[in-house]
């Protein structure tokens, strides 16, 4: 069975070979050029075989040229720090206009993900490439403690610049379907309790991430939407358009079971990747491997992290991940 044809079967609830697998990392300091990230994308698909690749650019690249700036300060998730925001008076959110996304870090990543195919051993795995939700990306122009002020002080103002960064995500999902991409990894940060109101989200999150993934060309057959935090608002995972839900099922609110029984594609999880991928062992990462796939009849699951793997996670426990999927085949 390809890697297509189990991971359709499995976001269907069918009957697979085995559960399917995939861990995803940043890549501090290669994410700056095209051809370095393609590269480390590539050499970390070849080296376990992944069902899929999930490329994970610098978390700042949707709104670098807008003048962003930041920079990597041995965080071990990856991630860079925002060392210049550009947002700080609410006006300044009525001044931003679409980026070109053929040019600058957009046009940068647009190459890495027309490079990364060739490198591949399997040249068929599907690739994913991760796009910041809207709201996502106005954390990363002001902060969150500006934006959350702005959206209650002067709301219009906020929805004027999300609508601009939607419209200049729109023109980058139109220049990704010329690269050889299965769908997307939207990633939605601020659908959490921790953040905001639901009623807040409704109103400045919600309608730009459906306009967005409405958008989607039908021929991208894997798209998947990860809610990021420790209290996400799970109740609207199951309004998204997408054939798999990712969030932080083992270190936090539903568990692998419940979030599943409220989605109709297939849950991402069953692992943590703090106690498990970071300071775990091989062995405590295969008995949380076995317990997702009983816990799930070896159905609608695909075996990996609430989020990134850490940039120094043990190789072995790495390896692990992979191996235990093998060994407890459907």
């Amino acid at each position: 069975m390809n890697k297509r044809e189990r991971l359709e079967k499995t976001f269907a609830g069918e009957q697979t070979d085995r559960v399917p697998v995939s861990l995803w990392r940043h890549w501090p300091g290669d994410d700056q050029l095209a051809a370095d990230l393609a590269r480390s994308c590539v050499e970390f698909q070849n080296a376990y075989d992944w069902d899929f690749v999930k490329v994970t650019a610098s978390s700042n690249y949707s709104v670098t040229d807008y003048g962003v700036q930041d920079e990597w300060e041995g965080n071990l998730e990856g991630t860079r720090k925002t060392t210049r925001l550009v947002i700080s008076r609410s006006l300044d959110w009525t001044e931003l206009r679409p980026l070109d996304p053929t040019r600058g870090a957009l046009g940068r990543n647009l190459e890495s993900l027309r490079l990364i195919p060739d490198g591949l051993s399997d040249r068929e795995t599907p690739v994913l490439m991760t796009i910041f939700s809207p709201l996502s990306q106005a954390k990363h122009l002001a902060g969150n403690p500006l934006l959350l002020r702005h959206m209650r002080t002067n709301p219009d103002r906020v929805h004027t610049g999300l609508n601009v960064l939607t419209e200049s995500t729109l023109r980058f999902i139109d220049e990704l379907r010329r690269t050889p991409i299965a769908g997307i990894f939207y990633a939605v940060q601020h659908a959490s309790y921790d953040l905001m109101s639901v009623e807040e989200y409704q109103t400045f999150g919600l309608p730009y991430d459906r306009k967005i993934l409405e958008s989607l060309p039908s021929s991208w057959w894997f798209n998947m939407v990860h809610l990021h935090g420790q209290a996400p608002m799970f109740q609207f995972a199951a309004q998204y358009n997408a054939q798999s839900i990712n969030w932080h099922d083992r270190d936090t609110e539903p568990d692998l079971v419940k979030g599943r029984s409220q989605i109709t594609g297939a849950a991402c999880g069953g692992l943590s990747q703090w106690d498990h991928v970071h300071f775990g062992t091989p062995n405590t990462i295969k008995d949380a491997v076995r317990e997702a796939i009983g816990l799930t009849n070896s159905r609608r699951l695909i075996i990996s992290t609430g989020c990134v793997t850490m940039i120094t996670s043990p190789l072995s426990n790495i390896r692990a991940v992979r191996e235990a999927v093998e060994s407890t085949g459907a």
